[in-house]
This record gives C-alpha cells, sequence and structure tokens, in this order.
C-alpha cells in the first residue's frame, strides 16, 4: 500500500527463538559484489544441503511462495552487527519482520532500510502464527499508526519502538536519503565552515 502508515502483504512463520545473523546469512556469503546476491542465500544452510538440495524449508514450500511478512520468535538477528542479514531479508522480498523481540543492531539496520521489527507477545503471536499457516494465501494489513494487525477477521497488537516508528510514519528513516534531502543546507554550512577556518 502507499500510505506511509500501513503495510499488506502474505507472511510465513519461520519458527525459533535466537535466530542470528549467521543462520539468516551465512558468512560466506559476505564476499558478494552488491547485496542482491544475498536474497537467494536467505538461510542458506538451513534450506540446502551442501550440495544444493533442498531441505523443504518453510521458505520454499509453494504456499508461501511471494510472502512479504516474515514472522519468528524471541531475539531475532541476535549475533554479529552485519548489515547482510536485513539486506538478505529485503532482497528476498520481506518487507516486515514480527518477532517477541530483536537484537537492537539488527533492529536499526533493518529500519533504515524500511523493514518495521514489529514486537508481538508470545501467545498472540503464536495464534497468528497458526492462522499463517492454515491460510498462506491470505493478506494481512498492518497499521503502524494504531500499532494493530488485522488478518483472517482477527486484530492483533504489537508493539514497536517509538523513535523507529516515528521514522516510518513520517518516511525518514533512510539516513543517507536525509542527507541528501538536505544536501543544499549541508553545502551551505561546509561553505561557511570554510569560510571561519580560512578567516583563522
Amino acid at each position: 500500500m502507499s500510505d506511509l502508515h500501513q503495510r499488506s502483504g502474505r507472511a510465513v512463520y519461520v519458527p525459533g527463538n535466537d535466530i542470528d545473523t549467521d543462520r539468516i546469512i551465512p558468512a560466506r556469503f559476505l564476499k558478494c559484489v552488491t547485496f542482491d546476491e544475498l536474497g537467494p542465500a536467505l538461510f542458506y544452510d538451513e534450506r540446502f544441503e551442501s550440495e544444493g538440495a533442498s531441505k523443504g524449508h518453510v521458505l520454499d514450500a509453494p504456499q508461501h511462495a511471494g510472502a512479504s511478512v516474515l514472522i519468528s520468535d524471541v531475539n531475532f538477528g541476535c549475533g554479529s552487527s552485519r548489515e547482510h542479514a536485513p539486506q538478505a531479508l529485503q532482497k528476498f522480498g520481506f518487507k516486515v519482520v514480527i518477532a517477541e523481540s530483536f537484537a537492537e543492531i539488527f533492529h536499526g539496520n533493518c529500519t533504515t532500510l524500511g523493514i518495521p521489527c514489529l514486537k508481538m507477545a508470545a501467545e498472540p503471536r503464536g495464534m497468528l502464527a497458526d492462522l499463517v499457516t492454515q491460510l498462506p494465501e491470505a493478506e494481512m494489513l498492518i497499521d503502524l499508526q494504531t500499532k494493530t494487525l488485522i488478518f483472517a477477521n482477527q486484530s492483533f497488537n504489537f508493539d514497536m519502538l517509538e523513535s523507529s516508528r516515528e521514522a516510518f510514519l513520517s518516511g525518514r528513516f533512510d539516513p543517507l536519503d536525509e542527507l541528501l534531502v538536505a544536501k543544499s543546507k549541508i553545502a551551505e554550512v561546509a561553505a561557511r565552515l570554510g569560510n571561519v577556518s580560512m578567516s583563522r
């Protein structure tokens, strides 16, 4: 959806506590030339055998093809602070991640990529995961303004880091975009500082 405060899409549940960044994207894939190469390698060691044969992971199930919302459990994105982990999620097609909790640096990296990290308690998250498994083709509607998620005619509450939520609602979550928008002001300050330096 085009509204800044809403996201919609189909979801997939990837169970597990303490899913770290090395599981999300194994270290050997960090040598990529561009981040675009990371999408196919998402959760590679859990999805494929060493020779490349599929293990039948839920991400490769036909009914979840094209899912853009990932649901998981506690402390998602822990471990090393590699930016490649949220990049891999984004390049695979995920636009929202829901978990009970997130590692702080992973959360920040997701935010700058435009991926909201939604916190949902165990019981409602379990109910949501069950519904998603039963109704993989159904779409959910996520409203960042009201912090509610609608799926299968049921409403779920979630929480967000308030600074992150405000950044998404204002569309100002990308620091590089912020710099580009303010480039004329940055140039003015740089020129002023240059003049001050030369006058000393």
